[in-house]
């Protein structure tokens, strides 16, 4: 079977000629070659350097097809999605008479016009995946559109979150980010873990307000003397557009933040196994976010907003800590209930893991894509 994948996901070119792209999607489709023969990636390629968080490619069986960098939220960046569209529906037609089975990744600038023409036009088998807050109440209007449009066709969905009035085409799907290997991993770093000594914690992601950064440097500079002293490190792992504001706010404040900046998956995975908390007081336009199942996996306890599909994995106090109501101050009390915890209450909180980190494997999401979305019944749980 051959499978067409249309996303945005950010590709560039190594010295040596080798595509890579982000490595979250990129590797996602390396281990759908578990499920298809053949895979075509149409996404977006960028002339800049690439960046550390990025990987290539496992097989020559995975063939890139670059489209046009297009998106964003300026007046120009809409146009020039406008007037890149007729290029893009050509290359998505094209590779589409190719394949068998094709997916769109939304929600994108791109996915406006493509899920009304793949809708519309094209009746090869294939389904959408919606990667954003399905239940978000306002979102921005390429949003909503989208989401309208996949609630009011036949094909399937997969989306974060169980949620009422569902669809029937709307299954509730976990983002992979974990193999059965990296599980074993992650078993063997819990059982070393103890909150003896000071404590880390550590954010993945955008270094961006929206993301909750401000939120948690102002919470860690609020903290008494007495508290400071019980924590070791903060590790923020990641880059935007405000990396240098939150440099200068986090600095003089007796508190050893560290910024890596991007770096690649075995080395997040370090920052997870030496962290003891992970934070993500998001208000951002998040489904369940991939960052909380890996740090949930190596140890890293999730001290997470209360939004989208994140409550329905994370549970207060039993799993986790979670904020409801999103601010500075109430990061600051979560913190504070995480130096305070007991080690009993801390290895309780450490314990439950497993239920959630097996639903985020890829040997556990590409048995559902032979089972729901590719209705082969028969087929036997992949393990690798």
């Amino acid at each position: 079977m051959k499978l067409a994948i249309i996303s945005h996901t950010e590709h560039y070119k190594t010295n040596d000629g080798t595509i890579v792209g982000w490595s979250p999607t990129v590797n996602e489709i390396n281990h759908l070659l578990e499920v298809f023969d053949e895979i075509f990636h149409i996404a977006m390629f960028h002339n800049d350097k690439p960046p550390p968080s990025v990987m290539p490619y496992v097989s020559d069986k995975i063939k890139f097809i670059p489209i046009p960098t297009v998106g964003g939220t300026t007046i120009l960046s809409k146009l020039k999605i406008i007037w890149n569209a007729p290029q893009i529906i050509r290359t998505v037609s094209k590779t589409l008479r190719q394949v068998d089975y094709f997916q769109l990744r939304t929600p994108t600038g791109i996915g406006v016009f493509l899920i009304p023409y793949l809708t519309f036009f094209f009746k090869k088998k294939g389904w959408f995946k919606y990667a954003g807050n399905w239940n978000q109440k306002n979102p921005p209007l390429g949003y909503r559109w989208q989401r309208w449009m996949l609630k009011h066709q036949q094909r399937k969905v997969t989306i974060n979150g169980k949620w009422n009035n569902q669809p029937k085409q709307c299954l509730t799907f976990e983002n992979p980010c974990l193999t059965l290997k990296d599980l074993e991993i992650g078993q063997q770093v819990v059982d070393t873990k103890n909150k003896g000594g000071k404590l880390s914690f550590c954010f993945v992601g955008r270094l961006e307000k929206e993301k909750g950064v401000e939120r948690i440097i102002e919470a860690f500079k609020a903290l008494s003397k007495e508290e400071k002293v019980k924590i070791d490190q903060v590790h923020l792992v990641g880059n935007g557009k405000d990396l240098k504001y939150f440099k200068n706010l986090s600095k003089d404040c007796n508190i050893n933040f560290k910024y890596h900046e991007f770096l690649n998956q075995k080395e997040v995975f370090k920052i997870y196994g030496s962290s003891h908390f992970f934070l993500l007081p998001t208000t951002a336009s998040e489904g369940f976010p991939k960052v909380i199942a890996e740090a949930i996996n190596f140890g890293c306890i999730p001290i997470v907003s209360n939004i989208s599909s994140i409550g329905q994995y994370i549970k207060h106090n039993e799993n986790g800590l979670l904020i409801d109501n999103v601010n500075s101050e109430n990061v600051l009390k979560m913190i504070q209930t995480a130096l305070n915890l007991s080690e009993s209450d801390y290895k309780r909180l450490l314990e439950d893991r497993k239920s959630i980190v097996d639903k985020f494997t890829f040997s556990h999401y590409n048995f559902r894509i032979h089972t729901e979305l590719l209705n082969y019944p028969e087929a036997e749980p992949l393990r690798y």
